[in-house]
């Protein structure tokens, strides 16, 4: 259930309108890394997650605030871009807000392309999802501090930074969540890789360049267990893929499995153990075996 309050998260004011600005806000309305698009990655994220309900209320909590921060964008856009409602020139900066939307906020970012779906990443696995969210959180921050390097008004300022603020608050919550699962970043899902190749990082762009740039090595090629690996191109063995030899089961899961879980997940000893009377005989039978 949602319930909306007629009151902004962080209240939004301005000086002077600036219809061209308000056309690069619309970005963290209608964007690809916008509030819009948080909202909804984190809370289908969140819905979906029936295996771990204390990490589920995080992704619905932070899901529901940056509905929030979606109405703060949507006030300071229009506050931008009322202009356009009643001055001729000012709306020829942008006739499809104009003649469209009426001068107001829409689905679109600044070139007004439509917002898709497409802009979501939901797996389905949570620490996979956990990742992506990191990474829109700074994407979004990136965002929000470029748009204010591009006005002078306090009060948008202001506005911007409150909310560029808490995209590492967000940032720091999922990071939270993803290491108390106390799983290895390189165990993803249920397989594990094939030995050998995991560890072969491929030469593929050789030579000088016309830039002054050249083959490098770093940390990139040397650690975790990693070492350079030359094409047959360039004298090399190439990758060992003849050691690819079917699936491997038994990724290290850490506690990513261990959460309390929803009484719709699919895992009958849960459900067992809300079922009014206690567990039946056979969810006994698995508890008492673990």
């Amino acid at each position: 259930m949602y319930h909306h309050v007629k009151k902004l998260m962080y209240t939004v004011n301005i000086g002077e309108p600036n219809v061209k600005f308000g056309n690069m806000l619309l970005e963290q309305f209608g964007g690809a890394n916008g509030e819009l698009a948080a909202a909804m990655q984190y809370t289908i994220q969140g819905w979906n997650c029936v295996d771990d309900l204390g990490r589920r209320d995080m992704l619905l909590d932070i899901g529901t605030e940056e509905l929030s921060h979606l109405e703060v964008v949507g006030a300071l856009i229009r506050m931008h871009l009322k202009p356009l409602k009643t001055n001729r020139e000012a709306a020829e900066a942008d006739p499809l807000v104009t003649i469209a939307g009426g001068g107001g906020v829409g689905l679109f970012d600044s070139m007004g392309n439509a917002w898709t779906a497409n802009y979501l990443k939901i797996t389905g696995e949570l620490d996979v999802d956990l990742r992506s969210n990191i990474a829109a959180e700074a994407r979004a921050k990136i965002v929000y501090e470029r748009l204010i390097d591009h006005t002078d008004d306090p009060g948008t300022i202001d506005t911007l930074q409150f909310l560029m603020t808490r995209e590492i608050t967000h940032m720091k919550a999922f990071q939270a969540a993803l290491d108390s699962i106390e799983k290895s970043p390189f165990s993803v899902g249920m397989l594990q890789p094939t030995p050998g190749i995991v560890d072969e990082y491929f030469n593929g762009s050789t030579g000088d360049g016309s830039e002054g740039d050249t083959d490098m090595r770093g940390p990139w090629t040397s650690s975790f267990g990693l070492h350079p690996v030359e094409s047959q191109m360039n004298g090399g063995k190439g990758l060992s893929v003849g050691d690819i030899d079917g699936k491997i089961d038994g990724e290290d899961r850490g506690k990513q499995d261990e959460a309390q879980k929803a009484t719709t997940s699919p895992n009958g000893s849960a459900i067992g153990k809300r079922q009014a009377g206690g567990a039946k005989a056979a969810d006994k039978k698995v508890l008492q075996g673990r």
